[in-house]
């Protein structure tokens, strides 16, 4: 069975040579929700093992050891909480894909653009938003 090119799943180079006016079209979409729901599944993946790793309980009676071993767990219990916080992003970026928003940005309505989409999928806002965003923060600490 030959597939066609519209059954053809999309790869990064294929998503930038698009037109313009195909921005955010089905097959896009259908991109950055796979993308998207494969980081979620990443992130529920890595969390799954950090509970089996925790619950492991190693005696170690040198202090130094043990400490090593506290200081390993209290550094994945770090890396788990950003995963939350990006698995929250993310599920919020797959709820744009479902109502259309997804690819705009949030404070202009413009297209965010692929490159920075593929660099960032759960952008909500375009680089020059988000550059003024941030020198926002950076003069008045908002």
């Amino acid at each position: 069975m030959a597939a066609t090119k519209d059954k053809k799943p999309l790869n990064e180079e294929a998503l930038l040579r698009m037109p313009e006016s195909a921005y955010m079209n089905d097959a896009q979409r259908a991109y950055f929700r796979e993308l998207l729901q494969q980081m979620e599944r990443e992130i529920l993946h890595n969390a799954g093992e950090t509970t089996e790793h925790l619950r492991e309980t190693v005696v170690v009676p040198d202090p130094a050891d043990r400490a090593t071993i506290e200081e390993e767990h209290a550094l994945e219990l770090r890396t788990r909480d950003r995963e939350r916080k990006l698995l929250k992003k993310i599920q919020q970026a797959i709820s744009r894909i479902d109502s259309g928003d997804y690819g705009y940005c949030e404070e202009t309505g413009e297209p965010i653009g692929l490159p920075r989409l593929l660099a960032r999928p759960t952008a909500t806002l375009s680089l020059e938003a988000q550059q003024r965003r941030e020198l926002r923060q950076k003069l008045y600490g908002d």
